[in-house]
């Protein structure tokens, strides 16, 4: 099968999108499907053997790592010769658009999946008064696909909810070969906790934005004198977070990959993740495999995930305390701990990316074989009307 795939966001960029994306396309052409990937430019010529259309960016004002990319002309000449059966849209935007017109024009069934959960994390950013906005043109996008995938139930039911349908579930996935118990070092525990490794270690790992809630884990490390804390990720709110973690034994490590995330999981004694917007959270997939046991909000996607009491500790989005008591709990609770650890490993180590992909690929079959005639489909909103007008005019 050939797969176009269109992603605005990328590597060298580092997310859950981007693992998502990566592994997605790793599986794909070792399968021996054929792949091209639309993305922004700055990061690799080719994947695995899957070629990298770079499509020139500029910096998004306030989240620099975040590259924003104009759909252009040459997609479609790109998009002929390449010939794709289906065409996936990892959360389509600006991108997306030229995605999601030529995919129209040049009848190629559309797969689109959804990951971020924008109109929540409007309000983050004093821009909640648009959401109501945002949920039309989201409405919009997703009513010209031919399949609309979500990671999780709940966002599922958000999406349902939004009327939004020619829903699916696509199952989580995690390498639970290179996230493993095994790969606990005391060098990375020494870093992370600021040279004392006989002390709790708390582990935050992901993007340093607003919707994230990093700031949270501050009440933590006050209430729990002796608890260390260790923040992996970068982004916008780097500075402003190290301001506020400062006069507490909290380290910021930036960035990990591969091998040395690996190990900041497993040298980990808890897992920790305050945001209550997640649409999945790979992360928590990670540390499951890792026997971090992960302590999260009963939100979002999360619940989906995490079983409370049984392969983690959730507490509610609505409690001020639930965190720092959901934390100090599972610290004073090491058998119950362990316990979690061998569960939670034990309900991700089978979800492997082979497995994932395979589904997704019957998915992608699906949307080919069963693809309705748009003639005959529901009838295009005014917005799409609009925003099919304006894309003839400028992508021909």
């Amino acid at each position: 099968m050939k797969i176009a795939i269109v992603t605005e966001t990328f590597l060298p960029k580092i997310d859950g999108i981007v693992t998502m994306v990566t592994q997605t396309v790793e599986t794909l052409t070792a399968a021996g499907d054929e792949v091209m990937v639309f993305a922004p430019a700055g990061g690799p010529d080719q994947l695995c053997g899957a070629p990298i259309v770079g499509v020139p960016s500029v910096p998004f004002p306030f989240y620099p790592e975040l590259r924003i990319a104009a759909p252009r002309r040459s997609m479609r000449r790109q998009l002929q010769d390449f010939g794709p059966d289906v065409l996936h849209l990892f959360e389509p935007s600006l991108l997306g658009i030229g995605g999601i017109y030529y995919g129209k024009v040049l009848n190629i069934p559309i797969v689109l999946s959804y990951h971020t959960n924008l109109p929540v994390y409007l309000r983050y950013y004093r821009l909640g008064f648009l959401q109501n906005t945002t949920w039309k043109l989201m409405r919009a996008r997703h009513q010209r696909a031919d399949l609309n995938l979500c990671t999780s139930l709940p966002m599922m039911e958000q999406l349902q909810g939004q009327g939004i349908d020619r829903l699916a579930l696509w199952e989580r996935a995690v390498d639970a070969r290179r996230f493993h118990a095994s790969k606990s070092s005391r060098e990375m525990r020494n870093t992370l906790s600021g040279g004392e490794p006989h002390k709790p270690l708390l582990l935050y790992v992901g993007r340093l934005s607003a919707e994230k809630e990093v700031a949270a884990l501050r009440e933590v490390v006050s209430a729990m004198p002796d608890v260390r804390l260790a923040i992996v990720g970068d982004g916008p709110s780097r500075r402003e977070l190290e301001k506020h973690f400062e006069g507490t034994p909290t380290s910021f490590a930036g960035y990990l990959r591969g091998e040395p995330l690996a190990a900041a999981y497993a040298s980990s004694d808890l897992f920790v993740l305050p945001s209550k917007t997640e649409t999945l959270g790979l992360v928590l997939m990670e540390a499951m495999a890792s026997g971090c046991p992960v302590v999260a909000c009963n939100a979002g996607g999360v619940p989906d995930a995490v079983e409370n009491g049984l392969t983690g500790f959730l507490f509610e989005p609505g409690d001020p305390r639930g965190l720092v008591n959901a934390v100090r709990y599972a610290l004073d609770h090491p058998e119950e701990r362990d316990a979690i650890r061998m569960r939670a490993r034990a309900d991700v180590e089978h979800r492997s990316w082979e497995d994932s992909t395979r589904q997704l690929r019957c998915y992608y079959t699906r949307a080919v074989e069963d693809r309705r005639p748009k003639a005959a489909g529901r009838p295009l909103s005014l917005t799409s009307k609009t925003a099919l007008a304006v894309a003839r005019k400028l992508l021909p």
